[in-house]
This record gives C-alpha cells, structure tokens and sequence, in this order.
C-alpha cells in the first residue's frame, strides 16, 4: 500500500503555512529592516540539514478577548534540535511575526518540552529571544507558562549550558528567563529589555527616561552587567553562540572538549619582560599578559564592559580549555568591588558547574575603599569570590603576577582557598597590606624622627618589601608553589594543567552550600 498524493499534498501544504509563519508580508518586512525571522536564526545556528522542528503544527489554546479561532503559526516559536560544528545543540526560536512572538500557553509549553528533551539528552540549550511578552488575551495561562519556563531554566541549571540571545523585544516577565541562564547575548539594535519601561517609571515616579537608559543592550552590557556578550546584529550573535559554544561541553557529566596538542611546547617567552613595568605602581596591561599565555586567538573574553577592573573569559592553552580570571590594574588599579567580585564569582561558579579548569593571575592592591562599597555590601559582594573558589573543585591553578595583598590574595585563589598549584613571579609581593601603608603602622615613631621622612619611608618601604612582602617568604612557608620566572609562565601553566586534568574531589554531602547572596 502507498501513501495517496493528496495525503502528501496536504501535509506538505501544512508545512509550507507553519514555514511561513505570519505571512510573507511581515517576513519581507523584517527583511527590509535588516533583521532576521526566527527560522533565519536557526538556520544560522544549525549545520545544512540537521534540524529536526519538533510541534510544528501546535497552535494557540486561546477562548477568548477576539483571539477565537485565529490561526498562530506554530503559536509564535519554533523549536527542535540539530548540530552546531557536529555536536548535538537544543533550540528555541521566538517568531515576532506570529502575534509578536508573545507567549500563550502553548507557545510556552513548546518551549518547557525542549527544554526538558535538553536536559534528558544531556545537550546545551540555545534561546533566541524576540517577543512582545505574555498573550494579554491569554491571562493567568501566560502567566503560568512563564513559571514553567523559569522552573525549567532552574532545573536546568548546572546540567546544561543554557545561552540567551536577546534579538528583540525582551520585556517583564519574559526578562527573567535569560537572566536565569548561563549567559546573554544581545544585539546593539532592534533589542531592548527591561522589568518596566520608560512609560511605566514616568507613571510611577514622574521622571521621565529614554528606552536606552533602561534597556539597550549597551547598558546591560556596562552598567547592570546582565548582558555577557554585545553582538552588532544577528549573524554576529549566532557566531558569538557558535564560538562559546567551542569551550563548553554537552553537559554536566562532561568535560570541556579539550583538544591537548600532541607535542607539549616548554619553551620560554622572553617577550613576557616587556609587559611588566618597571615600578610596582605602574599599570600592568593583564590582557596583554593573557594573551600571551594562551593559545594565539583563543581568548574569549565575558562580560567585557562591565566591571573592567577584573577580566574574565574561556581561552585554550596547548589545545586545553580553561577559565581566565585576572585582575586588570589598568582600571581602578584592578582593585575589587562589588561588581568585580560578583563577575568573579559568578564566572568562577560556571566553571566549576560544567568542568572548567580555573587560572587565575593576580595583580591586586586589595578592596576598593570607600563608603558607597561598604554600605553597598562588599563584604557580601567580596565574600561571594571566597565562596566560589572554595567551593570549586575542577583544577585551580593561580600565578601571582605582583601585589596580592589582604583579603584579597585570598580572594583571587590563594593556596588556602584551594588552588593545586600557586606560582608567584619574582616581582610578587604577598602581604597583609602594601609596603607604604605597612610602615606607616609600624615605624612610626622611625618616620617622625627621620630629617628626611620621605627618603625614610622609601628605606623602609623596601626594606619591608624585602622582608615581608617577598615571594620567597612565602614559597619558604610552603605558602605558593614555586617562583618562576616570568618567560616559563605558558610552559608551567600548561604543564600543571595537563596533569591535574585527571582531578577529582570528593565534599561533604550536602544538598547545597550558602553562598552569600
């Protein structure tokens, strides 16, 4: 027996009308404009072929307010499953020409069973996020689909990597779902998101802001620091989603794809010299020193343009993946703060949930002083770091460039909070607080009675440095590793990595530590 040919038409026509989502108008209009339909993302995303649509012919429960009997192409998203550079990646794709890509009950319940497929197949989660929000004409349906959605990004959390692309409209309730995931891409046009817009705040507050002042991405970006990652349109957010993509693996029960070079390079980089200034005071540049240790190209820097006083990001070293943490003295002397230390923690957390070897290089004076940090919370904030470190169990391995004073030393992932291996260049000072303001405590009586106080504390200072501050002090009280010298940074990192990679770390059964929140 074979199929009749107007079985075949039929469905064929079905699909040909779910392809079409709200009609060639609204596609070519949005074509005009620049931007792309949800299926134009997915296609982006996915290799030639390989995406398998899942509720394809689902549509809208809706009974009442007029929506009776409209038909909602695929209830305004699309989703399934395909292959991204020949590994298996999940899916969901908001359609702004169906109803504005709002969500109603079944658009939502689409979106939670690719979800839940994610988490069952042990697969990362991609969402394209373009929507006006909730199906007003939906009601508490809308609602309740929004907290299926929220449940299941909770859920998924820590299994599989989860990334936001924001590409449109992102509003309300709806914000809440990239905000519980990994991380967020968003494009510099077309893309705003907010809890409540400018209309709103002026109501209720009387004051009057633009949409850019409450959800561009460049304020996301710089300012909130919800956003990971500015694309400058779709095709740029689909590489982005491709590249990060590279670091990650599939899933928690994974490691990271690493790809370990056959023929491990041990020779030195003179040109290291050349970044480290003269004088202790002087800014290091830490990303020229990053790029250095890794493999050429390979950093991926996160969270860019906020909190610049620490970098963070996913690099390889000789083909291995691992997590950057580094502290930039080009930008407020790269001391912590609140959002520093939130960055920090945060990346840190990523890591560790998804089998990411930690490097972390030091160059920190200390935590910002100051009141607005200290009624701000940093020590919550700068207890967060603490937290994440400890808590870490993947291979930790921190090279202390210079100045790692205080609490703070602790707080980059000293020996104490874990680290495998803490290497220390010979320009290292380790210490409660900085020479000059250790001397001032502590001699005092010295200073007052020197005829020339300045070159006095200059003697001490050094003195001090010497005594006190020195790697070899440290390295003496079995407190770091080893002093190295700065050339053999990228072959010392390189060999520690590649042998803890076989690490494994047995805690205290628990149901779930308290981080400091």
């Amino acid at each position: 027996m074979t199929i009749s040919a107007k079985l075949l038409a039929d469905m064929q026509a079905r699909r040909a009308t779910a392809m079409a989502g709200g009609g060639d108008d609204k596609i070519k209009a949005r074509h005009a404009k620049g931007l792309w339909t949800a299926r134009d993302r997915l296609a982006a995303l996915f290799q030639e072929g390989t995406f398998q649509e899942t509720g394809t012919h689902v549509r809208h429960s809706c009974r009442n307010f007029g929506m009776e009997g409209k038909d909602l192409a695929g209830d305004g998203v699309v989703v399934g499953t395909g292959y991204v550079d020949g590994r298996p990646v999940a899916a969901i794709s908001q359609d702004f020409t169906v109803a504005a890509g709002s969500l109603g009950k079944m658009h939502a319940q689409k979106i939670v069973s690719t979800m839940q497929a994610a988490g069952r197949m042990g697969m990362p989660m991609v969402a394209f996020k373009d929507s006006g929000g909730a199906r007003i004409q939906e009601g508490v349906d809308a609602l309740s689909g929004y907290g299926h959605v929220f449940y299941q990004n909770v859920l998924l959390s820590g299994v599989v990597p989860q990334i936001a692309v924001v590409c449109g409209p992102c509003a309300g309730g709806a914000a809440y779902s990239p905000a519980l995931m990994d991380f967020i891409i968003m494009t510099r046009s077309n893309a705003h998101m907010f809890i409540t817009g400018p209309e709103v705040i002026k109501a209720v507050t009387g004051k009057a802001v633009t949409m850019d002042q409450v959800g561009s991405a460049e304020m996301h970006a710089s300012v909130s620091g919800n956003v990971h990652f500015l694309a400058e349109d779709d095709q740029h957010a689909v590489e982005l989603v491709r590249r990060l993509l590279s670091y990650l693996p599939a899933n928690n029960s994974e490691d990271p794809p690493h790809r370990p070079w056959a023929d491990m390079s041990l020779l030195g980089d003179e040109g290291l010299y050349d970044l480290i200034p003269e004088q202790s005071n002087q800014p290091l540049e830490v990303r020229a020193i990053i790029a250095r240790l890794v493999d050429d190209g390979s950093f991926l820097e996160v969270h860019a343009d906020f909190a610049q006083n620490i970098v963070v990001g996913l690099a390889r070293i000789e083909g291995m993946v691992v997590g950057v943490v580094a502290n930039q003295p080009a930008v407020r002397a790269g001391a912590l703060d609140m959002d520093a230390a939130d960055k920090a923690a945060r990346f840190v957390r990523f890591c560790n949930a998804f089998n990411i070897p930690l490097l972390t290089l030091v160059d920190v004076p200390g935590f910002l002083p100051g009141i607005e940090q200290e009624r701000g919370g940093i020590i919550r904030h700068g207890a967060k770091m603490l937290f994440a470190y400890a808590s870490s169990t993947v291979p930790k391995i921190t090279v202390i460039l210079r100045k790692a004073y205080g609490g703070s030393y602790l707080a980059m992932c000293s020996q104490e909070m874990g680290a495998d291996f803490v290497f220390a260049w010979p320009t290292a000072e380790i210490a409660v607080m900085g020479a000059e303001g250790a001397i001032n405590i502590l001699y005092n009586k010295e200073l007052k009675a020197a005829d020339d106080r300045r070159a006095k504390a200059a003697e001490l200072a050094a003195d001090y440095r010497a005594e006190f501050a020195s790697p070899y002090m440290s390295a003496g009280q079995g407190y770091i590793s080893e002093v190295i010298d700065p050339a053999m940074t990228r072959a010392t990192i390189a060999l520690s990595l590649r042998k803890s990679l076989s690490k494994r770390e047995v805690r205290p059964p628990k149901k779930h530590g308290n981080i400091p929140l």
